[in-house]
């Protein structure tokens, strides 16, 4: 029988890449399981998960085990507030977001007579309980809507769902630029919250953003969990589309790859393209976005060739001549060998860290 006739017997929720977001089950971190004292904005630990953050208290990001008990998740995003903000100036703000691309999301129609609308709906967890804002944001065009929902029960797992009508102003780039956003709000300044919340599609008024939305940060007890996130068009919510791993992770590897990490990680076959520089060929393991710039960990011999005659060793490496499909990593201040010579690079410490982003 062909594949395309096989039923799907006992499977209720096939993959049919319904779900705009990637990661929503927290499984992959590439770059750290957990970071402390974050004050700033950044992608620190789960994949394609952003936090932005304006001055806003300080915060440990994880990936946490604490999941709603029976429904197939086996981690969660955590933030725990470490030091409180309990009066936020007026520009203050914090947000976890996801950004596609908006060549991903054509299908969506926006901008058109026929856009659709779209449902977010995932698991959420917090001290804090109240009135959280829920974003959908159009970069392209600056337009966005807001929607509230509510944590009833302190650190208890609820579940929400939250629907969006489609937007028939403003079309999404068909390109692989940062074109649409889904931003979970947790704390917002007057800035932010001075207006009324814009819950129908309009231009971006930073004042109708987070109108309503309680201060997380506010006291060192407070966390804030999440997980089985899912944005999908249509009017209602689906079951979590859950990703063969390998499958969520190439899809995470377009934006974000890490190739070393720790002591002995292999790099690749390297050369000595003069007697001062050695230069390794770097193919990624699926196109990425755009040529990636260099995410690394730079300290005294923490890379080397191992060559004939023994190791030559090294601090850092320089990227060059990157496209979406491969790149050359080189040194050229550190090493000393014979022009043409070959060897195996790799990592030669336990904190050496290397990785390609090419994030939105």
């Amino acid at each position: 029988m062909p594949i395309s006739q096989v039923p799907f017997a006992g499977i209720s929720n096939p993959v049919d890449f319904r779900n705009i977001v990637i990661n929503g089950d927290m499984q992959i971190a590439q770059r750290n399981t957990s970071v402390a004292s974050i004050t700033s904005s950044a992608y620190n630990t789960l994949d394609r998960w952003y936090l932005g953050l304006g001055t806003l208290g300080t915060w440990t990001m994880s990936k946490s085990t604490d999941v709603p008990s029976g429904y197939g998740f086996a981690n969660s995003l955590k933030l725990d507030c470490t030091t409180a903000d309990a009066s936020p100036a007026s520009g203050d703000n914090m947000l976890v977001s996801q950004f596609f691309e908006g060549q991903n999301l054509q299908y969506l129609k926006k901008g058109t007579a026929n856009a659709l609308s779209l449902t977010a709906s995932f698991w959420v967890k917090s001290t804090k309980t109240g009135t959280f804002i829920c974003e959908l944001q159009d970069i392209n065009n600056s337009r966005s809507i807001s929607k509230s929902y509510t944590v009833s029960v302190s650190n208890t797992w609820e579940f929400k769902t939250i629907t969006y009508a489609g937007d028939t102003t403003g079309a999404l780039t068909n390109d692989n630029g940062a074109s649409f956003g889904l931003n979970f709000w947790l704390g917002a300044g007057s800035t932010y919250t001075s207006g009324t919340l814009a819950t129908s599609w309009a231009s971006t008024t930073s004042a109708n953003r987070a109108v309503g939305q309680v201060n997380i940060a506010d006291s060192t007890s407070n966390d804030f969990l999440i997980t089985g996130v899912q944005l999908e068009a249509g009017e209602q919510a689906s079951g979590f589309e859950f990703m063969p791993i390998d499958a969520d992770l190439a899809r995470c590897y377009r934006y974000y790859w890490n190739l070393v990490n720790g002591t002995d990680n292999e790099i690749g076959i390297g050369a000595y393209i003069s007697t001062t520089e050695v230069d390794a060929v770097i193919t990624f393991p699926v196109s990425m976005r755009t040529g990636p710039t260099l995410d690394i960990v730079t300290g005294t011999n923490y890379y080397k060739i191992d060559r004939t005659g023994g190791a030559d060793s090294f601090n850092s490496f320089t990227i060059a001549r990157a496209t979406s499909k491969s790149c050359v990593i080189y040194n050229n201040s550190e090493v000393s060998g014979t022009g043409g010579q070959a060897g195996e690079v790799r990592s030669g410490n336990a904190s050496a860290f290397l990785s390609f982003t090419a994030e939105l």
